[in-house]
């Protein structure tokens, strides 16, 4: 079982890790190693929340596919164990983004103090920019 958050759990299965070789420099091994993990997440199959699916599945991030799927490359690290631990990493920030509750927005004006000290500093400020002008004698 990997912890997402404290109520939020899921299992092993639901999450396909494959090891694929990693791109960029790293001299002769990198031909030879496959230290990168490739990472797929199926959304609908998976054991979250209803909510919490259609949120993942609304979200626009170029790392969730037509299908449903979480596709994460993991590649930042020289051991397959770092990059397999990197990938769960960032599953479980994409999963914990959509497990916050935005609070709603509270739609509010300024009070009549606030508008008329704005208009005093603007009529202060635009005083001071008189004094700047040509003077005509």
């Amino acid at each position: 079982m990997i912890e997402i958050g404290h109520n939020i759990h899921i299992s092993e299965d639901e999450i396909q890790l494959s090891a694929i070789r990693a791109m960029g420099s790293g001299g002769q091994n990198v031909n030879k190693v496959s230290s990168a993990i490739h990472l797929r997440f199926n959304i609908q199959n998976s054991s979250l929340d209803e909510k919490y699916k259609n949120r993942l599945l609304a979200l626009q991030d170029k790392r969730i596919s037509k299908e449903g799927d979480i596709v994460i490359k993991a590649q930042s690290y020289r051991t397959q164990e770092k990059n397999r631990i990197d990938a769960i990493e960032r599953l479980k920030q994409v999963i914990l983004s959509v497990t916050k509750e935005l609070k709603a927005r509270k739609a509010t004006r300024p009070s009549l103090s606030a508008k008329r000290k704005r208009l005093d500093s603007k009529k202060r400020d635009g005083k001071t920019k008189a004094l700047r002008r040509k003077v005509d004698y």
